[in-house]
């Protein structure tokens, strides 16, 4: 994972990688691209949508644009295996979604691994981001380079933008470990409700049954 804001910025879970054109890199270094080089005030939610060439999945998190590395085989089952057993047990006001952004505010616009959203948040095959007010549920696989960002930055801003429910999911000797928080009002932070091996269980948002043995016949 790398950031680009100029700068290094522990609250995104790495450091930053300075804008520097290809051109002027250290030998050894030499790309065909030139990174984009962050504003004064860092990069908006909409900046997203205009860059040019941004590497697929690009995060913005706290101003500063986030890199995704390369994925683990546990990663992709995992969010196949998810993305399947939510999706047969959402009611239809519900859809399942994956490689959407959502737009937390003007610097912050995260890319959940899995997201549940309300029916009626659809309105385009062209739109590129969901508002937080149609999420009902948010969830994060995490992997060795999202580690500070899956538990700690990314739930503090799914909280503080008001989604009801977030799911992190950790490896376990090659097994998924799910943690399932439920937002509490009152303080506006996550509580951990719960944390599934072998199945999950659940009864909010909706009622859930995912078998998370499935992994091992994918």
């Amino acid at each position: 994972m790398s950031t680009l804001d100029g700068g290094s910025d522990p609250r995104t879970g790495g450091d930053g990688m300075g804008a520097v054109p290809a051109t002027e890199r250290p030998e050894g270094q030499q790309r065909d691209v030139t990174w984009p080089v962050p504003p004064p005030g860092g990069f908006t939610a909409e900046d997203l949508d205009r860059l040019p060439d941004l590497p697929p999945h690009t995060e913005l998190i706290d101003g500063s644009l986030v890199f995704v590395s390369p994925q683990k085989n546990f990663h992709s089952l995992v969010l196949s295996l998810l993305e399947t057993g939510v999706r047969a047990c959402s009611p239809s006001y519900a859809r399942v979604r994956r490689e959407m952004s959502v737009r937390l505010g003007a610097r912050q616009r995260p890319e959940p691994d899995v997201l549940v959203v309300r029916d009626d948040a659809v309105v385009s095959m062209e739109q590129t981001y969901y508002s937080p007010d149609a999420v009902l549920l948010a969830v994060e696989v995490v992997s060795p380079d999202s580690e500070e960002r899956d538990r700690y930055r990314k739930p503090e801003l799914y909280a503080a933008a008001g989604i009801p429910h977030f799911w992190r999911v950790e490896e376990d000797d090659g097994a998924p470990v799910v943690y399932v928080y439920e937002r509490d009002p009152a303080t506006r932070s996550y509580a951990l409700t719960g944390i599934h091996r072998h199945s999950l269980k659940l009864e909010a948002p909706f009622e859930v049954e995912v078998d998370l043995t499935g992994i091992d016949r994918m």
